[in-house]
């Protein structure tokens, strides 16, 4: 079994201590997050973690199991929405100046792999699209691409450049081409129009991806078991 590690994180930016579980002692770092307002331990409590146990034990891959701050973002509904998108915008810039710049410098590379499922999902594809210089591969598993359902109306510049759905398209197709990208949903995803109309945007730019589409299994955990080590091993096998 891969070697794991219960740490904490300190954000100058948020002001705050962020948990990590750290699983593997070497490979290339692979940062993942929880589900909607998941615990930092989600996706090895869910056996995520545990479907690429092998890549982890011959030291593939190391991941870096990351807490979110939804709760206090964009999922709390008695703040307004403009705090609601401020707060979640401190946690993006916490990973972009502070966590990834740690991890780069931990393991002595240019670029990190991202993954998560369903709204873990559309964390590493935020962060991957927005800050693609810092991305080599980006797993997204029954993500969405946009968080305006969240703002109860409320827009602007910081709810625009946290939307890949909107952004990417006025975006330089170039800074995505070195990315590994996968897309992956089901026939009976909940994610699936979202997941096909952003293989669509990448597509019509011209940026090459992995769309991947199961059948006959819906938006969950047997879904993400099964498709990651898949992905995995095709990157990292």
């Amino acid at each position: 079994m891969p070697k794991i590690e219960h740490t904490d994180f300190y954000s100058h930016i948020l002001g705050m201590s962020l948990n990590v579980e750290v699983t593997g002692h070497y490979g290339h770092p692979i940062i993942m997050f929880p589900t909607s307002r998941g615990s930092y331990t989600q996706n090895h409590d869910f056996k995520l973690n545990d479907s690429i146990n092998w890549f982890v034990d011959q030291g593939k891959v190391k991941l870096y199991n990351v807490q979110t701050v939804d709760g206090l973002s964009l999922y709390d509904k008695g703040i307004h929405p403009e705090d609601r998108i401020k707060n979640y915008e401190l946690w993006v810039q916490f990973m972009r100046q502070e966590f990834i710049p740690y991890i780069q410098k931990t393991h002595e590379v240019h670029r990190v792999g991202l993954a998560g499922a369903s709204f873990g999902g559309y964390h590493a594809a935020n962060l991957a699209f927005r800050f693609p210089d810092l991305v080599s591969h980006l797993f997204c598993l029954s993500g969405a691409f946009t968080i305006r359902d969240f703002m109860d109306g409320y827009s602007g510049e910081l709810v625009y450049f946290n939307c890949p759905r909107e952004f990417v398209i006025n975006d330089d197709a170039w800074k995505y081409r070195h990315m590994h990208i996968v897309l992956s949903t089901s026939d009976q995803d909940i994610c699936l129009e979202q997941t096909k109309e952003m293989a669509g945007i990448l597509t019509g730019k011209g940026i090459n991806h992995w769309y991947d589409e199961r059948k006959w299994i819906s938006h969950d955990w047997p879904l993400w078991r099964m498709v990651f080590p898949m992905f995995i091993g095709r990157f990292f096998g």
